[in-house]
């Protein structure tokens, strides 16, 4: 008996040597005999135990799942420590076996499924089982992710971007698998579209330039310009986010599967009606909705809007910004000048709707009527003086005075001077009024040469004399006698023979209506005297002197 159990003994002894005891470094099978203390006692068999932490057996945010009896894969890091226990890791083991199983998803292209479980530097880390990767911040989501709380420790697919297994390293990406999925039901969403379709859909979100409208999986640009006929300056006018809306297909891209929708086509165009509705020359009611350099722009319905060209804002103010005459908003009459229906352009006129100032002008002031006004500028050429109607009249410089010379004359006004003038023209289509100062209490030279004639005899007063002759006054209105007509007699050509105040009688010689001159002679009337003499008391033939006939006549005269 006893020789058998020896024979036994040495046997069983054999055996263990023979037996080969797993390589460190490998993964090995075991068994959960015990739990006690937050670990689990495991039998790896070849008479080897180890201990593992619980928590390796959870999952991230999860209880861990384990009881005495599981059969578990664990990693022998070491045969023996100084207790005489095998060093084992499940971790270890789970990312040992979690590594093979990534590989080969990786090389065959397939989704892995695994869950976020923390947050590091630019992006998260996502648990795939056993192993550990890097899913950036860019890759987490279509559009960027403001708040990752709801997508943690939630089981989910993804897609291997990247792998190492020397360094470690694994980086994945969940983006890949919506935008693959997205795209699946987009090309679904689209080949149940058609140009011309109208759909329902929800506002998503709104730009400067327009909104987009999710058309159930697939979104649609819904342009601003497209939104209603009339003009809308920001879209968030007419929608709000989350709003449901009719739209209109207008265009499919099949290539980029880009979307256009439309509001507008879906109503009326009151393009349809405009002709019928605003005649030429007809005036209407609009609103100013916009202001440009070149002009203004007026709604006169909904949709229907037209131009004001600067040139046909007003009658007066030629280089002024429209701004200065219009304002945004503000209601206007206007009249239709133009309608371009292929264009869709109204041109309208402000300024039509108003008098013209200029007829307006020339009738109530007909030439001759006095008018007073503000000197508003000096120029080179004359004043332009401030009348009714903001409109201007000048007055050339030939106009200021009788007796200056313009250029004189205009030294005696000044900017913002209140002067009086005499309306002498109105030209309604050059748009111009002139005006004269000299005409005011009349033409002075014309009353006072009214009834004088080439020839007459006229009596003037002396006022000066000077080397060249003498200067006379005649009804107010001066003349020179120059010293060659101061007399027939060479000798009595004199200036200083005659005084001022003298009156004396002359003869009319020429009335210039330009200068304002009557040209004067004493010698002129002499000749005529004694050809007058000549002529009653006998030819120069008879044998009478000069002499004898001029003192006969003398005498008579006396």
């Amino acid at each position: 008996m006893a020789n058998t159990t020896m024979e036994e003994f040495e046997a069983l002894l054999q055996e263990s040597f023979e037996m080969d005891t797993p390589n460190e470094g490998s993964v090995v099978k075991g068994k959960v005999i015990a739990i006690e203390a937050g670990q689990a006692i495991i039998d790896v068999g070849y008479k080897m135990e180890g201990r593992v932490e619980l928590k390796e057996f959870a999952n991230p945010g999860e209880a861990p799942e384990i009881a005495v009896g599981d059969e578990v894969e664990v990693y022998l890091r070491a045969a023996e420590n100084a207790r005489g226990e095998a060093v084992i890791s499940r971790e270890m083991a789970r990312r040992e076996e979690a590594w093979d199983r990534l590989e080969k998803a990786y090389a065959d292209d397939a989704r892995v499924e695994g869950a976020i479980f923390g947050r590091v530097k630019g992006g998260f880390t996502v648990d795939l089982g056993g192993a550990v990767a890097f899913l950036p911040g860019s890759q987490v989501d279509v559009r960027p992710v403001r708040d990752a709380g709801p997508l943690m420790g939630l089981k989910q697919p993804f897609q291997i971007l990247k792998m190492d297994r020397r360094r470690g390293n694994i980086v994945v990406s969940r983006r890949a698998i919506l935008e693959e999925s997205r795209a699946e039901q987009r090309a679904e969403v689209i080949g149940n579209l058609s140009e011309g379709q109208a759909v329902d859909g929800v506002v998503k979100n709104i730009t400067e330039y327009g909104a987009f409208v999710d058309l159930g999986g697939v979104d649609g640009l819904l342009h601003v310009t497209d939104m209603a006929w009339r003009r809308v300056n920001h879209p968030s006018e007419i929608l709000t986010i989350g709003e449901t809306v009719k739209v209109q297909v207008i265009k499919i891209n099949k290539d980029t599967h880009r979307i256009s929708l439309g509001m507008k086509q879906l109503q009326d165009d009151p393009w349809d009606l405009v002709a019928a509705k605003y005649p030429l020359e007809s005036v209407h009611k609009g609103r100013v909705t916009n202001i440009t350099d070149y002009g203004a722009f007026v709604e006169l319905e909904p949709g229907v809007e037209g131009l004001v060209h600067v040139s046909e804002m007003s009658w007066t103010k030629k280089n002024v910004h429209p701004g200065k005459i219009v304002s945004t908003s503000q209601e206007v009459d206007v009249m239709v000048l133009e309608i371009d229906g292929a264009k869709r352009r109204v041109s309208l006129g402000l300024k039509q709707t108003m008098r013209n100032p200029w007829e307006v002008f020339a009738e109530t002031h007909p030439e001759g009527t006095e008018v007073e006004g503000e000197v508003k500028n000096i120029t080179e050429f004359g004043l332009f003086i401030g009348l009714p109607g903001e409109i201007d009249g000048m007055v050339h410089l030939s106009d200021l005075s009788w007796d200056e010379r313009g250029e004189d004359a205009i030294q005696n006004y000044r900017k913002g001077d209140m002067v009086s003038a005499v309306v002498s023209e109105v030209d309604v289509e050059k748009e111009r009024i002139s005006l004269s100062i000299k005409a005011l209490g009349g033409d002075k030279f014309a009353d006072a040469v009214g009834g004088v004639k080439r020839g007459s005899i006229v009596t003037v007063e002396v006022t000066a004399i000077e080397d060249g002759g003498i200067e006379v006054e005649y009804e107010g209105m001066k003349s020179f006698i120059r010293r060659s007509d101061l007399s027939r007699d060479r000798a009595e050509q004199r200036p200083e023979r005659f005084s001022v105040s003298d009156k004396i009688d002359v003869r009319v010689t020429n009335i210039d209506s330009k200068t304002r001159r009557l040209g004067l002679s004493i010698k002129a009337r002499e000749i005529a005297e004694e050809k007058e003499a000549v002529e009653q008391y006998g030819s120069s033939d008879s044998g009478a002197s000069l002499g004898d006939i001029l003192g006969a006549a003398l005498k008579g005269d006396e």
